[in-house]
């Protein structure tokens, strides 16, 4: 088709908006599916993405329109997914965009993802259609809504659309306004081949299929292409467009959005934000933007039964195949035995990627405390990289450890404010500045590290402003910190899976609240067994589950006093006896309570 008649596009909201269901209506008009192909969150196809009404893996589907002025459109939908976790995914779907639908809830309105998405868009130059979705809800507060899109975007109020995704009503206007305010995508078809990956996904038979927006020039079968980030080429096997399953074609040309298959292997060589370019006329320069995804959250994962260790080598090998940003390697536990040390992007990426293995591969895992990862200087200035606290080395080798830190924007009603900085210091929080978005909301500019709101940082905030307030943040680089390993021993035995590494000021409440916690769920034994929290050799907190104690003078009536005590020494040495080769089984609830220490 035709650059003019073209339409690339994405709708971007805060979590529960109804991003996912104005795309189904939008489907549904355009005619690319029918009311008997329809059900709810067509384009969310895991069943995790359903019952969480959340969008994980982003989507591109391409949809034929014809306008009110008779002419006949292609416009590409690319959907992403509204997490702060999958922020850089939702970069580069827009860097392959010229516009972005912003859809605010009647009843919510503007959340912190909402303007950090914002943002993005406008620092990609993206005309914004601003949308008040679900304007049906009795709860909808309209015209305080449209104030807040004014403010934030400073836009006409006739710009602003209303629709309800679920009834349908408005939704037309909202591909009028695609049409008519949504530029024709730019680049030259004569120009050296640069196209953008902006998500890749693997198939069994024909290996990694990367999505791409070509920008300049043109993708033909039978060519060689190139990877501008891995310099690996690869022959062109097929090129095509989305619809519901990909429609082959004999050419992508500049402006347009589809899918290119070229046997590579992995997904590792299909990278999110790569440049792919022709192997005879290459392009000089890469699209700019691309950056390799890292990790920012470690825990290990084992499974409960032993046996089900290579069950579960092979289910990460399968999901590595689709999600890149999914980092593992072979680790050992003391306590644990044989497992994997695993990296997310973030804490939801972490419980999606557990509850996948756990339902699809039907394995019971057992996961350690999720850390970050730390910067770890010697004396010579020479530095380590430490996602695990049972690797790092005792405190006379280190001179300084450096902690990640996050730029965290809260978006509260004014009225929580107080409530919430409090937290925010306790989080040792860097506060910055307050910015009024209107009389009523204010967003609150932190520094915060990492390590300090991986926990429950967003459940306290949601308690303390009544679920008003939302979160989120951006990485901004490592800063000296002054953070100790805090050991758990079981009878002088270390538990390398309950190591963390704390701030110093925080180690004592942590340790005397894990020992309290382990004191509860540890199953009594026939000796005594004592817990401790320990910093190298110092000892900070300790409690003890009692022994149990059978009674062996029960069946002593009367006699000397002798006979009693004889009795009574020979149980304390057996006591002594098992308590040296006894070992102490942690229940896997030990680690799941960990994360509930506030």
């Amino acid at each position: 088709m035709k650059q003019d008649k073209l339409r690339n596009f994405c709708i971007i909201a805060h979590i529960d908006h109804g991003k996912s269901t104005l795309a189904d209506r939008l489907l549904e008009i355009t005619g690319t599916m029918t009311k008997e192909e329809m059900k709810e969150q067509i384009l969310d196809n895991m069943d995790l993405e359903r019952e969480r009404g959340i969008t994980i893996k982003m989507h591109a589907i391409t949809m034929e329109y014809q306008a009110d002025d008779g002419q006949k459109y292609n416009l590409n939908l690319i959907d992403t997914p509204g997490h702060v976790d999958f922020t850089y995914e939702v970069s580069r779907s827009l860097a392959a965009c010229e516009g972005a639908v912003l859809v605010v809830d009647a009843a919510q309105g503007v959340e912190a993802q909402t303007v950090s998405n914002l943002y993005l868009a406008i620092e990609n130059d993206l005309e914004i259609i601003p949308v008040i979705n679900k304007i049906d809800l009795p709860s909808a507060r309209v015209e305080e809504i449209k104030q807040q899109i004014i403010e934030l975007l400073g836009c006409k109020e006739e710009e602003i659309l209303l629709t309800s995704a679920k009834t349908g009503e408005g939704v037309k206007s909202v591909l009028n306004a695609i049409v008519n305010k949504i530029p024709p995508p730019g680049g030259d078809s004569d120009h050296p081949t640069r196209a953008l990956i902006f998500d890749s996904v693997f198939n069994t038979y024909r290996g990694a299929i990367a999505y791409v927006r070509i920008v300049e020039g043109s993708l033909v079968p039978g060519e060689m292409i190139k990877f501008m980030s891995t310099g690996k080429t690869f022959e062109l096997q097929e090129v095509g467009v989305f619809r519901f399953g990909n429609i082959r074609t004999t050419k992508l040309s500049a402006g347009e959005v589809g899918y290119v298959i070229a046997g590579a292997k992995d997904v590792k060589d299909t990278r999110v934000g790569d440049t792919i370019t022709t192997v005879e006329t290459p392009a000089t320069k890469p699209l700019p933007g691309y950056r390799e995804v890292k990790p920012m959250v470690f825990s290990g994962m084992f499974p409960s039964d032993a046996e089900n260790y290579e069950d579960l080598r092979s289910a990460l090998e399968k999901l590595k195949l689709n999600d890149s940003s999914l980092f593992y390697e072979p680790e050992t536990s003391m306590a644990l035995g044989f497992g994997f040390r695993c990296g997310f992007l973030g804490l939801l990426h972490m419980e999606i990627i557990q509850e996948r293995l756990e339902r699809e591969y039907e394995l019971d895992l057992v996961s350690t405390v999720p850390n970050v990862e730390f910067h770890i200087y010697d004396a010579n200035n020479e530095m380590h990289k430490v996602d695990n606290p049972a690797d790092l080395q005792e405190a006379g080798n280190i001179d300084r450890i450096e902690e990640p830190y996050i730029r965290a924007n809260i978006l509260t009603p004014s009225e929580f404010i107080g409530n919430i900085m409090p937290l925010a210091m306790e989080r040792r929080g860097i506060y910055h500045n307050t910015e009024y978005l209107d009389t009523t909301r204010a967003v609150l500019h932190y520094d915060f590290p990492l390590a300090e709101v991986i926990f429950d940082f967003y459940d306290r905030l949601k308690s303390l402003s009544r679920g008003y307030a939302s979160f989120d943040y951006e990485f901004v680089g490592f800063r000296p910190g002054d953070v100790v390993k805090l050991d758990i021993l079981l009878n002088g035995e270390k538990v390398d899976a309950l190591s963390v590494v704390v701030h110093r000021e925080k180690a004592y409440e942590w340790g005397r609240r894990v020992c309290e916690k382990l004191r509860e769920l540890i199953p009594r034994q026939m000796y005594q067994v004592a817990i401790q929290a320990a910093i190298g050799s110092k000892v900070i907190a300790r409690e003890t589950v009692k022994a149990l104690r059978k009674n062996v003078t029960a069946k002593c009536y009367g006699g000397d006093i002798t006979r009693k005590r004889k009795l009574l020494e020979k149980q304390k040495e057996g006591k002594k006896r098992m308590k040296q080769l006894g070992k102490v089984q942690v229940p896997q609830e030990a680690f799941l309570s960990i994360l509930k220490v506030d």
